[in-house]
Formats: structure tokens, C-alpha cells, sequence
């Protein structure tokens, strides 16, 4: 990966990659950013910040519940070969230790997650069946949707299933921290790796994984 580098950076430089090329369209809380840059040019951005659920964050215990995090975004300007293990296994090098982190790989936008696979995530099977309430007359995201305008107009909304995700952990650590929060991860860990054709990061799946991670 010559003439690349990884370096964190501003909330702010996130910003027109999340809106303008991921598909979710909206910006999630952002702890630790961190940019791909090629020569001077920023390619690409992966953002961690504290999962949406608060439960999620007991996945090994009250006793570690500070330590989760989720990488919540992960956005290239081109996708070449290599630039996603790239961005995320340098990354995860410098995040603050010990963390757990945790990654999701949507299915409805055809996500296998073959980038955590290469950059030694385990994977941890699908998220719980959940739904969400759309709005027929707003373009609206559901979390914006409040519950008392459903219950006033039912018929301005509409209840689907949302798509289930396959989920990804990794400790980063010292082998000492890693093996004691692995034995308190409350999800399986040993499952075998999803497959299948993937919409986004394709070039990253037929590559072993090139960084030592700690």
C-alpha cells in the first residue's frame, strides 16, 4: 500500500463521506475517526463511537460495559483493492486499549462483512428480528418517527421488517485482556464465516489478512 496512510482526524472531515456516499445517509455518534488518505488525498473514513443500545454494551459484562464500541461507519471514495483491511486494520492499531468492538454487515444492502473476516473479526451470527414504522406521507428516518403521531394517524405508516445483520467482534488488547474479555462475551464466537456475493468492499475477499493485529 505504498503512498497510503491512516491518521485520525475531525468529526467534521467525516462528514461529506457518511452523507453523500454511504448508504444510511445519516451521521452516527462519532468517538474515534480516523482517515485513509492516498498521497494527500482523503479516500476514505472509518468512524467508532458507543453503540445505539445501551444492553448491547453488557455484551461481556457490567465489569467491561465502558469498553465496547461499535464501528458504526466505514466509507471509501474509490473501493480499490486492499484500501478497506488497509483503513480498518491500521485503525484498530490505534484506538485506545483495551476495546471491544463490535460491527455490523447489513444483509439488506447485500453485506457479507468480508472486510471484518480480513481483518480477523469473529463472527458472531445474525442480529435479532426487529421492525421498523416508515412514514407513507415523509421521508423520514424510523428513529425519527415518533410513536404518538403513529398511535394519532395508523394510516400515515406502515410496519416492515427490518433487514437482520450479521454481527462481528473483536477485542483489541494485550493477549492477557483479550483472552479475559473473549471468556465474558456473552454471544457465540466460533461460528463459521457468512459467504456469498457482497455489494460493497468485494476486493477484499479473496485477501489474507496483511496486519498484525493486537
Amino acid at each position: 500500500m505504498d503512498n497510503y496512510k491512516v491518521i485520525p482526524i475531525k468529526k467534521s472531515d467525516t462528514k461529506s463521506f457518511i452523507l453523500d456516499i454511504h448508504y444510511a445517509k445519516r451521521l452516527p455518534m462519532i468517538q474515534y475517526p480516523f482517515g485513509l488518505y492516498y498521497k494527500n488525498e482523503l479516500v476514505g473514513v472509518v468512524t467508532y463511537g458507543l453503540p445505539p443500545s445501551p444492553e448491547l454494551c453488557l455484551l461481556a459484562g457490567e465489569e467491561n460495559k465502558d469498553k465496547v464500541i461499535e464501528l458504526n461507519r466505514l466509507v471509501l471514495k474509490n473501493n480499490k483493492k486492499n484500501e478497506a483491511s488497509f483503513l480498518v486494520g491500521n485503525s484498530l492499531k490505534m484506538l485506545p486499549k483495551p476495546k471491544i468492538v463490535i460491527s455490523y454487515a447489513d444483509k439488506g444492502q447485500n453485506h457479507n462483512g468480508y472486510i471484518y473476516q480480513a481483518t480477523n473479526f469473529k463472527y458472531s451470527g445474525l442480529s435479532q428480528k426487529n421492525f421498523d414504522w416508515l412514514s407513507k406521507t415523509e421521508n423520514k428516518h424510523s428513529r425519527n418517527i415518533k410513536k404518538i403521531n403513529i398511535q394519532k394517524n395508523p394510516e400515515n405508516y406502515e410496519k416492515v421488517e427490518r433487514s437482520r445483520k450479521h454481527r462481528y467482534i473483536l477485542v483489541v488488547g494485550n493477549k492477557r485482556e483479550k483472552k479475559d474479555i473473549y471468556n465474558k462475551i456473552k454471544y457465540p464466537l466460533d461460528l463459521p464465516y457468512p459467504k456469498g456475493e457482497s455489494k460493497y468492499y468485494e476486493n477484499d475477499t479473496d485477501i489474507e489478512t496483511q496486519l498484525l493485529l493486537m
